[in-house]
């Protein structure tokens, strides 16, 4: 493990030793170790010192996600899922190619790599170095890593956890480690013992973190946070989720007791129960059971909870879960098997005809004389507005702050570069498409690579859906089946395509797997910049229509 003496890396100790060291107590709170949460306004503003959240304490607001065992999905899929909420996170996203290296190589890991402006940004910090292995495999790129080569996948929430527990000493953030599991690791269970192995030798430097595996055979929801300031190494927990049920994370901790008797379901770090023993935080002669979640962090948020509680009820109503419980199951058995469609409907919803709909009294008479949403009625509003109709805020799983949605299928009776699919939307989900990538694709399209989170470009596809949604919001109950009539017949196209597109590529990639590389990025990219320059078209076509009522 090698540190590099550069002074940002200092720094970033430095700011992090700083709120380390706050007064601790959080209002409300119940532990009076929780961090100080940091909340993105919903369709903001916010200032400019939140593109630093993660170092002033985590967005435990910035993300939700969706984990499908393979008997709980309608083609016997595995699924996992990211919305990449926090709205400060880098917009471009690559394929980083498989990579042969010398012997006694070493790997750069690089400080805040979800804010670069591309994969070789000249501006990027190193923040140390590990030992390098002979190959690494195929990835895509995103702000948070989400599929390899072998249809390992993974989605991710940060979950916050007490304060005490980060420390500075270590070299690997979560998004670079998310990076190395899916260069190296195969599947879900070597990810875990690999992420183990790096962790204990050149430690975890993060907050909480959920990670969301899935490969083509089961899934796995596993819990890291640091080891403690000062010390380098990590805690964490790992649940296998049965292959029937549909778990979710929306940013807090919620593997609980843990049967580590049963290592085809449990597995957690060797130092589970005594750091929680030498914190003070668990006696094992007492009365009160060991709680993972209690034991680290808390279960005080009620934005984390809420969206717990829809996306569960929405898979099984019949459960009839309290909204305002602490406490839920970590995943369901749903009452319906479940689709890629089926989880984007979950990541557009905002509690829409229940009492937690943030535009259910935003009223008004219609010409018949009924009461009706007002055009305006908008459940992305920003705070201004929320203050100035007197709406109290919830934090909704659909999200304005949205920076991408992922949704993957691993599928093991196909090729990897087939079977392994990135459903992937910019922006908000309920504004927006979501179109299939392959993992078998030779390379994202152009303007999928291009940054626009530092300035608007017309060469940058998020910019395209990001301004579509944004002019939405002004009259968002008009606007919003505007939105639908567009994003609608692309997902559904391409949904309808699926089988028939994946059946050409296997015919091709065994005469010669080349032939299916082409084929299938042929098609993503054809795919992909017809939507792009179609959401500009509409962001164009809502000036004009609209031009009255802006």
């Amino acid at each position: 493990m090698r540190h590099f003496s550069r002074f940002p890396t200092l720094l970033l100790g430095l700011v992090s030793l700083f709120f380390l060291l706050l007064p601790v107590g959080t209002a409300g709170s119940p532990s009076a170790s929780s961090v100080p949460t940091v909340h993105l306004d919903q369709g903001g503003p916010f200032p400019v010192s939140l593109a630093y959240a993660d170092e002033e304490g985590p967005c435990t607001e910035c993300c939700t996600s969706l984990l499908v065992g393979p008997e709980a999905s309608v083609d016997g899929s595995t699924m996992t899922s990211h919305s990449c909420d926090s709205g400060t996170d880098r917009t471009w996203i690559s394929l980083e190619p498989r990579r042969s290296h010398p012997a006694g190589s070493m790997a750069t890991l690089w400080l805040q790599p979800k804010r670069t402006t591309g994969p070789n940004d000249p501006d990027r910090i190193p923040a140390g170095e590990i030992p390098q292995v002979a190959e690494t495999f195929k990835f895509m790129d995103t702000a948070y890593p989400a599929m390899n080569e072998h249809q390992l996948a993974i989605g991710e929430t940060t979950t916050g956890g007490k304060r005490e527990l980060r420390s500075t000493e270590g070299l690997i953030d979560a998004p670079e480690l998310y990076r190395l599991l899916l260069e190296r690791a195969r599947n879900a269970r070597e990810a875990i013992r690999i992420a183990d192995e790096l962790t204990k030798e050149h430690g975890y430097n993060d907050w909480g973190e959920c990670f969301t595996f899935a490969d083509p055979k089961e899934v796995w929801f596993f819990e890291i946070l640091g080891p403690g300031q000062g010390k380098v190494g990590a805690v964490w927990a790992a649940v296998r989720i049965p292959d029937d049920e549909v778990a979710v994370s929306a940013n807090a901790h919620r593997i609980l007791e843990l049967d580590l008797s049963d290592p085809d379901r449990y597995m957690a770090s060797d130092n589970v129960y005594s750091l929680a023993e030498e914190m003070g935080w668990w006696d094992p002669k007492g009365k009160e059971p060991f709680r993972f979640a209690y034991a680290y962090a808390d279960r005080s948020s009620l934005y984390s909870r809420r969206r717990e509680w829809r996306a569960l009820s929405l898979l099984a109503p019949s459960l009839n879960l309290d909204p305002n419980a602490e406490n839920f199951p970590l995943s369901v058995k749903p009452e319906k098997k479940v689709s890629v469609a089926d989880l984007r409907a979950i990541f557009r919803d905002y509690y829409e005809d229940t009492p937690y709909d943030m535009t259910r009294r935003l009223t008004v008479v219609d010409q018949e004389g009924r009461a009706v949403k007002s055009p305006v009625a908008n459940p992305f509003m920003n705070a201004d507005l929320r203050e100035l109709l007197g709406v109290e805020r919830e934090r909704t799983i659909a999200s304005p702050t949205a920076t991408y949605l992922t949704i993957t299928q691993s599928r093991g009776w196909l090729p990897d570069p087939i079977g392994g699919v990135v459903w992937l939307g910019y922006d908000n989900p309920a504004t927006t498409p979501h179109i299939p990538f392959y993992i078998g694709i030779s390379q994202m399209p152009e303007s999928y690579m291009v940054d626009g989170r530092r300035e608007f470009s017309r060469d940058c596809a998020w910019w395209a859906f990001r301004r579509a949604s944004k002019l939405s919001y002004f009259r968002y109950q008009q606007m919003k089946d505007v939105l639908q009539t567009v994003w609608e017949p692309i997902e559904e196209e391409a949904y309808a395509r699926q089988a028939a597109i994946e059946e050409e590529a296997l015919a091709l990639y065994r005469r010669d797997p080349a032939l299916a590389e082409a084929f299938l990025t042929e098609y993503s990219h054809g795919l992909a910049n017809r939507t792009v320059e179609r959401y500009w078209d509409l962001g164009d076509e809502l000036w004009v229509r609209f031009n009255n009522l802006f």
